[in-house]
């Protein structure tokens, strides 16, 4: 019997989108865009039947953090621990609604299978870090919650010799994760769906794990494999091909 969840908790998210975009589009005006996102996507999360438990803390300053990707949840739990913004995938940008939202949360849209646009990526990426945290799904999409895909680190770029930014590696680890994740197999509505129907809690902790030393931050490509290694240590999975 969980027919009667999903319309109780849309209902109350979109109760709490009418409660607090008059509040959040006064701010902006006044140069406080950043003000409210990060609760509201904590709390949405929260409505969604997330509940998390945080095992570290993330570094101060200018900070690029590196993690597993299993859901859209992990954008929730995360914008609402830390203040963390994104980058996301280009097509999503593409959708009025979702495109907008994320937006407020000063989300970067990057066209990942345009490759001669990557160092302009790279350095809108450089550019974001110097206004506020942000995260970095290397895997490019979700995995299945049972291995890591390979990392890409084209983006990681970004942190390369760059004066002052902390790069943090940080693992996502849900108690029923393959039951979660958001394959290519299932469709997004659908996923959400799902979830929402759930009657038990979505438990998720979000390891903080050490920032990364000088020698992996020697390149794009030790970076990925430094954080890789530590996520893949931190939630015990297996490791994907190698880094691209």
């Amino acid at each position: 019997m969980t027919g009667w969840l999903p319309p109780v908790r849309v209902a109350a998210i979109l109760a709490l989108f009418v409660a607090i975009i008059l509040p959040h589009l006064l701010l902006s005006l006044f140069g406080l865009r950043r003000a409210i996102p990060p609760h509201f996507l904590g709390a949405v999360g929260w409505l969604a039947g997330l509940r998390v438990t945080i095992v570290g803390r993330a570094a101060s300053g200018q900070l690029l953090l590196i993690g597993n990707h299993t859901s859209w949840l992990d954008i929730l739990a995360l914008g609402g621990a830390c203040r963390a913004a994104f980058v996301a995938k280009g097509t999503l940008a593409n959708n009025r609604l979702l495109g907008w939202l994320c937006a407020q949360n000063d989300t970067l849209f990057i066209a990942r299978e345009r490759r001669g646009a990557v160092s302009q990526q790279v350095g809108q990426l450089r550019a974001a870090l110097a206004k506020r945290r942000m995260c970095v799904f290397p895997e490019g999409t979700t995995a299945d919650g049972t291995r890591l895909l390979p990392f890409k680190s084209a983006l990681l770029s970004a942190a390369e010799g760059a004066q002052g930014v902390t790069v943090q590696p940080v693992a996502f680890e849900y108690q029923d994760a393959p039951a979660v994740a958001w394959t290519d197999a299932e469709p997004g509505a659908d996923n959400i769906r799902r979830l929402l129907a759930r009657r038990e809690p979505i438990r998720l902790t979000i390891h903080f794990l050490p920032p990364l030393d000088a020698a992996a931050l020697a390149t794009r490509k030790t970076m990925a494999e430094a954080a890789q290694g530590r996520i893949a240590a931190a939630l015990a999975l297996p490791i994907g091909a190698p880094i691209p």
